[in-house]
């Protein structure tokens, strides 16, 4: 099956070989995951497509933070969902950054494109209207583990937007690439999996092949070590994920494949 790419997926100077390469969470190797400062170092080593996640405040504020609770990377407490923008805004990552809205980071990158992982339902419906409002739809791709999650996303906003699977669409494109012809949820632009999950293998040649074949790019997260990183390209995947910027660019720009 052949179909023209999502706006999303178009590079600029496209026809490179090799995968896109993402920052994930920005490059979270530094401990500055999901701050605007770590976006900045990014787009300063020529990195073009970021991932990160959303939550919503308990005021329906929008923020670019992995974790449903602020304990983990910030000097803070407490469930973002629990908490008004005025508190969260005070935290600190690593004692020193602040958590970005993700309407400001839309704004400071306008080049960028955005892997956006809808991290709650809460976060949904406003990830959806920000997308509207700044006419954003060939640079956000939306992703959840949960397949229901993404299909509303997808339903509440249309055609335009770029979606990838959830855990069930994944399952459903594996096992169809063992032959086996379970139904999968039309729609998608990709596939974005980890190499294995749970001791088993999601991207081989096969998989790859199967996504392929329907017009669906791969994704692979995240992957630091520049080995994999070789042995994925050699597959043939679309795009690559890390927090080890400087390995993956490295890895890509001895073949000729950095964007």
């Amino acid at each position: 099956m052949t179909r023209e790419l999502h706006p999303y997926l178009v590079r600029a100077g496209a026809g490179r070989p090799g995968p896109i390469p993402f920052a994930h969470r920005g490059g979270a190797a530094d401990g500055l995951e999901n701050t605007a400062a770590a976006f900045r170092r990014a787009a300063g080593l020529g990195y073009r497509y970021f991932e990160t996640d959303v939550h919503a405040t308990s005021d329906g504020r929008l923020v670019a933070f992995h974790d449903p609770a602020l304990d983990r990377v910030t000097d803070a407490r407490g469930a973002i969902a629990e908490l008004p923008w005025h508190e969260v805004r005070r935290a600190r990552v690593a004692g020193r950054e602040p958590l970005p809205l993700f309407a400001e980071l839309l704004e400071e990158f306008p080049e960028a494109r955005w892997n956006v992982d809808i991290k709650a339902a809460p976060a949904l419906a406003p990830l959806v209207e920000l997308i509207r409002a700044t006419g954003s739809w060939d640079r956000v791709c939306v992703g959840s583990f949960s397949e229901a999650r993404v299909a509303r996303a997808a339903g509440l906003a249309g055609p335009r937007l770029a979606t990838s699977y959830g855990v069930r669409g994944v399952t459903a494109l594996r096992l169809r690439s063992y032959g086996i012809p379970v139904p999968v949820r039309g729609g998608a632009v990709c596939a974005q999996v980890p190499e294995a999950q749970y001791g088993v293998r999601v991207v081989d040649e096969r998989f790859v092949r199967t996504a392929h074949a329907r017009g669906l790019q791969v994704h692979v997260w995240t992957v630091n070590d520049p080995a994999r990183m070789e042995a994925l390209v050699d597959l043939g995947v679309d795009g690559i994920m890390t927090d080890q910027l400087e390995t993956l660019r490295s890895v890509l720009t001895a073949r000729g494949a950095w964007q």
